[in-house]
């Protein structure tokens, strides 16, 4: 598929290492370095715009070895970015670990996940139809021996 992409950082394309990779790793655009604090967040650009064809959106996701190696995640986990959003591709960084963490210019901060989706349509009725769940949530099934 073919998403139009404005790139005003001086990164190369946001592209995936693998054949079977289904993120592609976003970098931090950025004039100077960025501390974060333990428990501080942060929007950090990306220098990035994409216009996506209807029916897709973008998911950002945090690096699972910035994650556990740092305690570096992201809010708003996954964020979206519509088909129709036209700003630029901003990061919500947050530190979660006990010591301060710098980003620098070109990090890679992120990845990010092109995916389909569909709008429902609401049909309201009166009762539902039943299942072996039912109303049963939040670890209703308990332990099993």
């Amino acid at each position: 598929m073919e998403i139009k992409i404005i790139n005003r950082s001086h990164h190369a394309l946001p592209a995936y290492a693998t054949v079977q990779s289904a993120g592609m790793d976003l970098r931090a655009s950025i004039d100077a370095p960025v501390v974060l604090q333990p428990m501080e967040r942060r929007l950090i650009p990306t220098g990035l715009y994409i216009a996506l064809p209807a029916g897709l959106e973008a998911q950002i996701r945090p690096r699972s070895g910035l994650a556990l190696k740092k305690g570096i995640t992201l809010l708003n986990t996954p964020g979206t970015i519509d088909a129709d959003y036209r700003g630029e591709i901003g990061v919500i960084m947050i530190n979660l670990s006990s010591e301060p963490f710098e980003i620098q210019d070109g990090d890679r901060i992120a990845q990010m996940v092109i995916a389909r989706y569909e709008q429902a349509e609401w049909v309201p009725v009166e009762v539902l139809d039943e299942t072996e769940r039912g109303a049963g949530g939040f670890g209703h099934t308990g332990v099993k021996n």
